[in-house]
């Protein structure tokens, strides 16, 4: 798994680098195969966004969110793109039984 930090108007910290890293990787877990992720995170004034883009097996996963605490900005985008792989495995899955 690879995984691009960006920070934009703020310090990284080593927290966040972690803090990010430990909430990629469990999406991993459900995503098969080579995953490359590309996480920005940024601040101005009081808003703090975070985008992530995951990109694995020809899909790619996108999530934004603003909100005025950079860690609920992060659990929403993961849970945005969580939402999304489930969305596309039900797809894949409904897809194959009806082929049968």
């Amino acid at each position: 798994m690879q995984i691009s930090l960006t920070f934009r108007h703020m310090e990284p910290t080593e927290a966040m680098k972690e803090l990010v890293r430990e909430k990629v990787s469990k999406v991993k877990k459900f995503i098969q195969g080579p995953v490359e992720a590309n996480v920005v995170l940024s601040v101005e004034r009081y808003i703090h966004a975070c985008d992530i883009t995951i990109i694995s097996n020809g899909n790619t996963y996108k999530g934004h969110d603003e909100t005025d605490d950079m860690y609920t900005s992060i659990d929403n985008v993961i849970g945005k793109i969580e939402r999304q792989i489930d969305k596309t495995k039900g797809r894949a899955r409904a897809s194959r039984t009806t082929i049968s």
